[in-house]
């Protein structure tokens, strides 16, 4: 699977950690250094290629000429015939019928995530998003209508005020519902520093929560990781396959990367537009082992015990056990147990987690 980070924004919302800068100024030297980068690195792709993802930034800020390059840039480089999911992230601001008409001329994408964030005017003033709650549903209606089939929509909960659970508009398939998080350097940090913008505490964000979920399945979704829910047959392909760990090349500035031993990671762009490949992380059995435990307990497929090195698998049932009593885990009754979070579990999972780490 490979991973394409597109780094550009229209202007920096006020929570975003991610690397991105808020303006297009560098976007040609960008293409020419990702076009560079896939024809140094194809050859580390050795897995049959079956998710691409774009994400960012803003991919669909991209102008389309020099999208239609980095498309055309990995069919040049890459086996692109095993890919059966190809995703693009986007702003609603950006999804007009004329925009849409040509992405679907590119003969790519077939899935859109789209960063809706809320549906109400104040919380996305507070995020400094750049569209209406009116532009969300004209941009779901507008994929919709170009033919888009398979569309995802992101959620924002624990942001300050009474917190309605989301009507899913008609046509979307998946949702990724995330918490509110302060990170540090960002301008809500700051906001929240100077006490200009109150958050709701942790027993009231476990009931948005909790609202959120019962909201979604009432409508259809089934929860299959803490933040991601689906209408059958709409998981994730891409996301799903970090979560079992599967190798992945990421692409563009500050990409990760991962080839079943080692991770490696992309330096931000330099004054001219370019990156370098630097830094790399070989894991041990036990970083592996950690990683499998964060990431199998965020999701209903839960951990299974063989998939654990064995001289792991005794000491993590004996672990697992207050948290099976406590209900956060379903009992196993197999030999070869799964440890499944409960939905309660679920709401615990990087806690869980960090508390088994060998």
């Amino acid at each position: 699977m490979i991973y394409v980070h597109v780094p550009f924004c229209h202007r920096k919302c006020t929570y975003c950690a991610f690397y991105s800068l808020p303006s297009l100024r560098k976007a040609e030297g960008y293409v020419d250094a990702l076009l560079a980068e896939m024809a140094l690195r194809h050859g580390e792709q050795a897995h049959p290629i079956q998710t691409v993802y774009f994400g960012g930034g803003t991919p669909s800020l991209l102008p389309l000429g020099l999208l239609a390059r980095v498309v055309e840039g990995l069919r040049r480089w890459f086996d692109l015939s095993h890919v059966c999911e190809a995703t693009i992230e986007a702003n609603p601001e950006d999804l007009t019928p004329d925009y849409l008409g040509a992405l679907a001329e590119l003969r790519f994408f077939n899935r859109l995530s789209i960063g809706v964030q809320s549906l109400d005017e104040a919380s996305l003033r507070l995020l400094n998003r750049s569209h209406t709650a009116r532009q969300a549903l004209e941009a779901i209606e507008n994929a919709r209508a170009a033919g888009f089939g398979n569309i995802s929509i992101d959620f924002i909960y624990g942001l300050p005020g009474r917190a309605h659970p989301p009507v899913v508009p008609a046509g979307v398939t998946h949702v990724s519902a995330y918490a509110l998080t302060v990170e540090p350097g960002t301008a809500l940090a700051m906001q929240v520093g100077q006490g200009r913008v109150a958050l709701p505490g942790d027993d009231e964000v476990a009931e948005q929560y909790h609202a959120m979920r019962s909201a979604l399945e009432a409508q259809g979704f089934a929860q299959y990781e803490v933040s991601n829910f689906a209408l059958p047959g709409f998981r994730s392909r891409h996301n799903s396959r970090y979560w079992d760990r599967t190798p992945y090349l990421g692409l563009g500035p500050s990409a990760h990367s991962f080839d079943g031993r080692c991770r490696r990671w992309n330096s931000p762009m330099d004054a001219d537009g370019a990156w370098t490949v630097g830094g790399e992380e070989a894991l041990s059995e036990a970083d592996a082992c950690n990683e499998l435990l964060m990431t199998a307990l965020r999701t209903t497929d839960g951990l299974a015990a063989a998939a654990v090195p064995e001289g792991y698998r005794e000491g993590l049932h004996r672990a697992m056990q207050p948290y099976i009593e406590c209900g956060w885990i379903e009992r196993p009754a197999d030999p070869q147990p799964v440890y499944r979070p409960t939905a309660e579990g679920l709401l615990h999972a990087d806690g869980m987690a960090a508390a088994l780490f060998v």
